[in-house]
């Protein structure tokens, strides 16, 4: 068991192959070329779990201040920072910046700070930011993220396979029943000719049961003793990143697929679960948008990618113990179907 707790791996390190897609090299949203992920962890050990995730596309500049976005609410129990002009506008102006529900105000006026260094001459911003309530494991009133935490996330973004499992604004989430956290995978494909590759990345913090390739596997039944009991303001914050040439309500119907997907691992959607998806495509400008009859393929690459994205950021997340003592156990391997550590 110390092994299952400690050494953690990846779904696919674990036998799960979800569908026939291939994956980019990196299995992650930082396979679509140009877009950068970057943490920030607060862990004291005690009663803090909480951090800071940030996504920036490198399209982002001075000369293209905007990219093609869309934004879905599966269930808008939730505080999705700027995205009424999202769907305004169709146009994604900042990087997206992920953190705990009580603190998405302040990682909002950080991101501000951010996108005013970038263009001295600005009088308007529309940061966006995303949240998922952390308050079962850490306390959350304490709001420990600062300016600080969230311009560290955002200039150490890289372009490698980002961390995953309880890192960043996973620090301190839990989802199905376990400890959960930050997940990401990837999808390439050829659609008319060209090459295409999808990316996500979740912050898992919902409720239901867990799923794994169609099988039930209720924490009840992998943790003797264990409730699955479902914490107040759970939800789940999906950013989905392609190169593709697409249009802004192509990618809403690219965001609706994104929360879809999670009924694949088996959530609830419960009245309490503010459940976003953010859908975007760095593809340069003035490209012809794919005709809505090539889609099917980059729909099943965004399912896929979500899914795997999912179970990679509770297979990858550590049993904790926070705030009043509660504890989420980390998903224990030996009856995963498809294989196991």
């Amino acid at each position: 068991m110390d092994k299952q707790l400690t050494a953690r791996a990846r779904a696919r390190d674990l036998g799960v192959v979800v569908g026939a897609l291939p994956t980019g090299p990196l299995n992650a949203i930082t396979d679509v070329e140009g877009v950068l992920v970057g943490h920030t962890t607060i862990d004291d050990g005690a009663d803090l779990h909480t951090g800071v995730t940030a996504i920036v596309p490198r399209q982002l500049t001075a000369e293209r201040r905007g990219l093609p976005a869309a934004v879905y609410a599966g269930n808008g129990y939730g505080k999705l920072v700027g995205s009424t002009q999202i769907d305004e506008l169709g146009v994604l102006e900042s990087p997206v910046v992920l953190t705990a529900t009580l603190s998405a105000f302040r990682a909002a006026d950080a991101l501000v700070t951010h996108l005013m260094d970038g263009d001295p001459e600005g009088i308007s911003f529309n940061p966006v930011v995303g949240e998922t309530n952390d308050g079962f494991l850490s306390d959350i009133r304490r709001r420990p993220i600062t300016e600080r935490h969230v311009l560290e996330a955002l200039e150490g973004a890289s372009g490698g396979l980002p961390a995953e499992g309880c890192v960043g604004a996973g620090t301190g989430t839990t989802a199905l029943g376990f400890k959960a956290g930050i997940g990401t995978s990837s999808r390439q494909l050829v659609v008319d000719g060209a090459p295409v590759t999808v990316g996500a990345l979740v912050q898992s913090n919902f409720g239901g049961v867990l799923t794994v390739r169609g099988i039930p596997m209720p924490v009840e039944e992998l943790i003797p003793g264990e409730a699955n009991e479902e914490p107040a303001g759970n939800s789940c914050m999906i950013v989905v990143a392609t190169d593709a040439p697409l249009d802004a309500r192509q990618l809403a119907r690219l965001s609706r697929r994104a929360i879809f997907a999670m009924g694949r691992v088996g959530a609830s959607y419960s009245h309490g679960s503010g459940d976003y998806a953010i859908a975007f495509t760095t593809a340069p400008p003035r490209l012809t948008a794919m005709p809505d009859a090539a889609l099917n393929p980059v729909f099943a690459a965004v399912m896929d990618s979500v899914e795997e994205a999912l179970l990679n950021s509770l297979f990858m997340a550590t049993t904790t113990t926070g705030v009043g003592g509660r504890t989420r156990h980390a998903v224990p391997y030996d009856r995963l179907p498809g294989g196991g550590a």
